[in-house]
């Protein structure tokens, strides 16, 4: 065997371009695979973070309130009460906090803005504080009653600035327009499509202006160390609110806003509990994550298929020049297999040391582009939610990637190398 290496290892040195060009496509290949897969895992993680900070917890317990049976209020009545309930639940939250929803307008001197308003204890929420990146401004202040904070984008639109004052517009759960008096507290750094239209308030404001008791909020979102456990613990939470005695909705994988005109057309009054994880409330980020992971599979499937013809032409090629080699080594001995092993084990050599060679391309063409911080224009903005390209390297993916681009390239050999070895050695020898 160690014969046969040997061999393998001189003939792809005698035959250097055609080695180099056919281990170059191999490399480039592997390396795109790895590119593009950190773009993905860049997309995700950020996403999560994005998500996670502006719009949703990894679990979520929100709900509706129906004081007739043909309206829907998103409220959750009692929240201390169901909090007390997910703290004994034991289900390993690293925060729980709670949130206030809206839908309304932000109104200045020159310009409106109309968007997601969403009510924050910023005192205990130390993650936000940390996710979220401030422009001008002091995010402690956030604390006063009638704080708000705003993204650049929204700040340049109302041409507004930290100390302006604002006027926040909505229409109260009972029909009633009302308006509460705010000031610009933060200016944040934009965050992509979910930073448009969402505007951060201080809980206070937020209860003042659809006039909500101590008690009500829109939701509590639960954040946990492992993202991955979401959908457990979101089941976990389920059993522990119906245990204690509330009426849950049942389990629909889509943000609250999708779920007002089913919930009108039911018949009930009351609260109902809904409980759903971050992937529920960020459909559309799955979505464009999914499309993008098709695409490179897709990509990449090509590009492989590509290759893999590559590698048995280049096989047949090799082959054919060396038939009269092949019979010599045939007339002194050397038996079909150790022939077919031969010439594998060659691919297999090329095939590896090519992917190897790509990874490490790969891992630094990721890092270079981490370092070059590469903005991105407004429309990429929206999938990468992040103004800057960022990638995030899955040895994984650089590992699976080594081994399954190296397994079927080498594969792709057998078939050129078995109809060598079948070749019988007389006729072999006289091939010209």
């Amino acid at each position: 065997m160690l014969s046969l290496f040997r061999i393998a290892v001189r003939n792809l040195l005698a035959n250097r371009r055609r080695s180099l060009m056919l281990g170059g496509a191999i490399a480039l290949v592997t390396s795109l695979l790895v590119v593009l897969s950190s773009v993905s895992n860049g997309m995700q993680s950020n996403m999560l973070r994005v998500a996670t900070t502006l719009s949703s917890g990894h679990v979520n317990v929100a709900g509706f309130y129906k004081l007739t049976s043909s309206d829907a209020t998103p409220m959750v009545v009692g929240f201390p009460k169901i909090k007390k309930v997910l703290d004994d639940a034991g289900i390993q939250a690293k925060n729980v906090v709670v949130r206030g929803r809206g839908w309304g307008k932000l109104i200045s001197d020159v310009a409106s803005q109309q968007g997601v308003l969403v009510g924050i204890d910023v005192e205990n929420e130390q993650g936000f504080r940390d996710v979220v990146q401030v422009v001008s401004g002091d995010m402690s202040k956030m604390s006063e009653p009638n704080a708000v904070m705003i993204f650049e984008k929204q700040a340049k639109r109302l041409e507004v600035k930290v100390g302006d004052d604002v006027t926040l517009a909505a229409p109260t759960f009972r029909g009633v327009n009302n308006t509460v008096d705010c000031r610009v507290q933060v200016i944040a750094k934009d965050m992509g499509m979910t930073s448009s239209f969402s505007m951060f308030f201080n809980n206070k404001a937020l209860r003042k202006l659809y006039a909500m008791r101590a008690d009500q909020t829109g939701a509590l979102h639960i954040f946990l160390d492992d993202h991955t456990r979401s959908d457990a613990v979101a089941a976990k939470v389920r059993k522990a609110l119906g245990d204690a005695g509330y009426t849950l909705m049942e389990p629909v994988p889509q943000p609250f806003f999708r779920k007002f005109q089913s919930v009108r057309r039911e018949d009930w009054t009351g609260q109902r509990l809904d409980v759903t994880t971050w992937t529920d409330e960020m459909q559309f980020m799955r979505t464009t994550l999914s499309t993008f992971s098709l695409l490179t599979f897709v990509f990449i499937g090509v590009m492989l298929a590509i290759i893999v013809m590559g590698v048995m032409n280049t096989m047949l090629m090799t082959i054919r020049e060396r038939t009269r080699e092949i019979g010599t080594l045939r007339a002194i001995g050397m038996g079909r297999f150790w022939v077919l092993g031969m010439f594998v084990i060659e691919a297999a050599v090329l095939s590896f040391l090519s992917t190897l060679a790509g990874s490490a391309l790969g891992a630094t063409l990721v890092a270079a582009l981490n370092a070059a911080e590469l903005h991105v224009n407004e429309a990429f903005q929206l999938f990468l939610m992040s103004d800057t390209l960022k990638l995030l390297l899955d040895t994984n993916t650089a590992v699976v990637a080594i081994f399954v681009i190296g397994t079927v390239t080498t594969l792709a050999s057998v078939l050129p190398s078995w109809r060598a070895a079948k070749k019988p050695p007389v006729t072999a020898i006289q091939h010209v």
